[in-house]
């Protein structure tokens, strides 16, 4: 990472963010790095431990880690229970990307019912449709489209070619990257004998405060109630969330996962990378579900972790496990015959 035009000492820093500081309070900070490129002026973390081997060899003017790990340090270190949250509100002084200047671009389309508020930025062939309103301080990106009767309240940040569909509401500070789509059709067809009829989907989105959706993922309108995302709701990119669909407050959903319609996941939640929800099933507060893991059915119990995966294998061994596999069912026919053959005989004795 190029070096910003912010420095700060070390022991600022520390202060700052309160945290233990562990060598020269005047080292000057103006970037940050990884582990094994950060220079004598960047600052990087230590938070998994399969990356504990490059600590030794770091040329970092300084690393973030626990307590566990300072001995092993080279170079000055601020020590905290948590490195990587640490890092990500040290972080964010660094951040270089300017933020948008409030105005309207000259080729923006919006509507004469729609209402803006202060300071707001609308970029480049942007569409605000009627009675859409825009709460202040918000961005919105070049080629974002906001359907009629759009609310948006203070704070919130749409990059390029997002889309929302009619009625959308979005809380305070709510992000959505590129190409996002939210408040588009839930999928709701009824079959009439030979073909598909559509069944109206005239329910909305409703977002809270301070969630963000990734690039290219999709929220649906519901079909009758509105689909919800409470707040603090963290979606990753390719993400699919179905209509009707009830997101709790703080549950953060990895990428390509997602929840099929009116499922409903509890509070703190977690899903990894490829997990999802099954269709009309709820999940309790604080479930784990592990990468590619799909959760079929409820989930009463908070606080449980739940795994589904079948992690990579050579592919010989592969292909030798699952030719067992196939056989399962008559393997296990021939264990029953012979448990109730050894039973006969163990009654003849």
């Amino acid at each position: 990472m190029p070096a910003s035009n912010s420095h700060y000492r070390l022991s600022d820093l520390a202060e700052r963010f309160d945290l233990e500081l562990r060598g020269d309070g005047d080292q000057t900070i103006d970037r940050v790095g990884t582990l094994n490129s950060a220079g004598p002026t960047a600052i990087t973390f230590l938070a998994n431990r399969a990356y504990r081997k490059e600590l030794p060899a770091t040329y970092a003017g300084a690393v973030i880690l626990k307590e566990e790990d300072a001995e092993s340090c080279p170079t000055n270190c601020l020590v905290t229970a948590d490195p990587y949250l640490a890092y990500a509100r040290v972080a964010t002084l660094f951040d270089t990307r300017p933020a948008a200047k409030p105005g309207v671009h000259p080729s923006a389309v919006i509507s004469e019912t729609a209402r803006l508020g202060k300071n707001v930025s609308i970029g480049a062939n942007a569409v605000i449709g009627d009675d859409c309103e825009i709460g202040d301080g918000c961005t919105i990106g070049p080629g974002t489209v906001l359907e009629a009767q759009c609310r948006l309240d203070e704070g919130c940040r749409l990059f390029a070619n997002v889309s929302l569909g009619h009625g959308a509401i979005l809380g305070k500070r709510v992000m959505i990257h590129p190409g996002a789509v939210i408040g588009a059709d839930g999928f709701g067809i009824a079959f009439a004998t030979d073909h598909w009829e559509k069944v109206p989907q005239l329910g909305s989105v409703v977002i809270g405060d301070d969630c963000e959706i990734g690039a290219n993922s999709c929220v649906d309108r519901g079909a009758v109630e509105n689909t919800v995302l409470e707040e603090d709701v963290r979606i990753d990119n390719l993400c699919q969330i179905g209509h009707n669909v009830r997101v709790g407050a703080h549950t953060a959903i990895a990428g390509r996962g997602g929840a099929a319609g009116t499922a409903t996941i509890g509070k703190y939640c977690l899903l990894a990378g490829g997990a999802a929800v099954a269709g009309h099933t709820e999940i309790a507060d604080r479930t784990t579900l592990a990468a590619d893991s799909i959760a079929f059915r409820e989930i009463k119990e908070p606080g449980t972790t739940w795994s589904a995966q079948l992690p990579a294998r050579p592919i010989r061994e592969w292909q030798r496990n699952l030719s067992r596999l196939r056989k399962l069912d008559e393997l296990a026919r021939k264990v029953q015959m012979l448990e109730k053959q050894l039973g006969k005989l163990t009654e003849d004795e």
